[in-house]
């Protein structure tokens, strides 16, 4: 019997946000959470004393790129993920599965598992549900997630309908092989995900399935990969109410202020994205007024910080022309400050949230929030 992981704390008296306590092997995460994403145990142009000092507590490393560089062996030798990257917080692993299924080229899905070649250098490898795990053990992560198929944007109902179906099959095998590692000492805990593509049926059919796992946590896959705005909304107001409410709920893939706060209002704990720190070595930075793009001449003047309403340490160190310069001369100094700005915005921002649905006004927050942010029109 695996003891429940998570507890809620207080759910906003009008809409289904909440904030809980998810307590893992390397310490509490209050929630809703933001997760940077750190592909190769790294978060770009960030160092872990600047994570921990913005108050995260959870990152997400790549499964499938730590499998193929530099390896399960030599991250199990440094102490897995946290021994070999300094980060001594808790670390959620990705299956892989999205990177692999994403190579459609170089892989073959079969009821065993996946045979694909790396995008390195061609070499052939096979992914199970079993050795997903069993690498995903020796990183010591803190949560693993379950081989999945995400079935893409548009995907027919049948082709959507098996991959559903084989998640489920695996996410089964996935459980035993997790629970034969528990028994020998591993202490992380495995979340099965939710698919179903774009279908009712198959969302409500994939949602009952992982749930009578009744595994520790449980996450909602394929959505936010290329859908128009309005089926991300639909998919998720119909699918959180599936989840189990005792459970933390994990959507992945999401991570702009508007998104994260329409999965929060649906009841969503953690979210990930590497959106933020991408788009700040682009030169797209977060502000209360939107997002702004410092590669623009109109900052070559500009001695304002990138947000007046900001505390973090870039924003009472430097202007935004001094950024514009430094992006502009592709200074390193740049992808670091940017992303360390965007991500701090982000977790004020959930920081916030969780202020806001404690004291009952989530709706109030969100719909003030939301209207400041939309005064600057978002620039791709």
């Amino acid at each position: 019997m695996i003891d429940s992981i998570f507890y809620e704390v207080h759910r906003d008296a009008h809409c289904r946000a909440r904030t809980g306590v998810l307590s893992l092997p390397h310490g509490d995460v209050a929630t809703p959470a933001f997760m940077p994403v750190g592909t190769n145990a790294t978060v770009k142009a960030v160092e872990p004393r600047d994570l921990e000092e913005m108050g995260f507590s959870i990152i997400l490393a790549n499964t499938y790129h730590l499998f193929l560089r530099p390896g399960p062996e030599i991250i199990k030798k440094a102490g897995g993920l946290h021994g070999f990257s300094g980060w001594k917080k808790n670390f959620l692993t990705d299956s892989g599965g999205f990177q692999v299924f994403s190579l459609s080229q170089f892989r073959k899905i079969l009821d065993e598992g996946v045979h694909f070649k790396s995008h390195i250098d061609g070499s052939a490898h096979v992914l199970t549900p079993e050795t997903v795990v069993d690498v995903q053990t020796s990183f010591n992560s803190d949560i693993q997630m379950a081989l999945d198929i995400c079935a893409p944007w548009g995907e027919t109902e049948k082709k959507a309908y098996r991959a559903a179906t084989l998640t489920f099959e695996w996410a089964k095998r996935a459980k035993e092989r997790w629970l034969v590692q528990r028994e020998s000492g591993y202490l992380g805990y495995l979340f099965g995900i939710v698919q179903g593509n774009f279908y009712r049926e198959l969302r409500a059919m994939s949602a009952e399935q992982i749930a009578s796992l009744d595994l520790p946590g449980i996450a909602i896959g394929g959505l936010s990969i290329g859908e128009p705005k309005e089926a991300y909304l639909e998919y998720l107001e119909f699918t959180t109410p599936l989840l189990p409410t005792e459970k933390p709920h994990y959507l992945m893939g999401i991570g702009t202020p508007d998104y994260i706060i329409e999965a929060v209002r649906n009841g969503i704990d953690i979210f990930d994205c590497v959106y933020p720190t991408r788009t700040a070595r682009n030169g797209l930075l977060f502000t209360s007024r939107g997002q702004i793009s410092i590669k623009k001449a109109m900052y070559r003047e500009d001695f304002n910080p990138i947000d007046p309403e900001c505390s973090c340490r870039v924003c009472t160190t430097y202007t935004r022309a001094y950024l514009h310069h430094l992006f502009r001369n592709n200074e390193i100094l740049y992808s670091m400050v940017a992303s360390q700005h965007n991500l701090y915005f982000l977790e004020d921002l959930v920081r916030k949230i969780r202020r806001a649905i404690e004291e009952d006004r989530f709706e109030s927050f969100a719909a003030d929030f939301l209207r400041a942010y939309s005064q600057s029109r978002a620039e791709e």
